[in-house]
């Protein structure tokens, strides 16, 4: 999914965590949307650097005003969940990112339709156009919903 975001200075489109193209400032650009999709198994980092960029990013990603993060981390080749999904699952569970993360549901737990989905679109109406694609959940993905900056500084 595109990501929207704006630099603060020269106002055109450009990527969320690099620097202006068009006129090179470095400063946190503006959403325009409260949903952003975050892969932190792209590059095949280990459980640790993964979880080192989840935490880097989400306090960027919050900075910038997002709301909630569709976090992929992957499932894992074996058919049994990756390395990194099991390091995400128990950073959350451990409250490891209490201080940024109010409240996380897991790809299993959010298929489109289910109670909990339902939920979750009523609180978040942006995540639709991600779970939508997922009738029976996605284990290789986890939703974040992020607290509020001022509380966390």
């Amino acid at each position: 999914m595109n990501q929207i975001a704006l630099c603060p200075e020269c106002g055109n489109a450009r990527g969320m965590l690099d620097a202006c193209p068009h006129c090179g400032t470095a400063t946190l650009p503006h959403l325009t949307v409260d949903t952003v999709e975050l892969n932190i198994k792209a590059g095949n980092p280990t459980v640790e650097e993964a979880l080192d960029q989840l935490a880097r990013k989400i306090r960027l990603l919050q900075e910038m005003g997002a709301r909630a993060v569709i976090l992929i981390h992957g499932y894992g080749s074996s058919g049994e969940g990756g390395l990194i999904k099991r390091g995400v699952h128990e950073a959350l569970e451990s409250n490891r990112y209490a201080d940024r993360v109010d409240d996380y549901y897991f790809g299993e737990q959010v298929a489109y339709g289910s109670p909990t989905c339902n939920t979750l679109l009523k609180q978040r109406p942006g995540l639709k156009a991600y779970l939508r694609h997922f009738k029976t959940g996605n284990a290789g993905m986890t939703v974040l919903i992020l607290g509020s900056e001022s509380r966390s500084a």
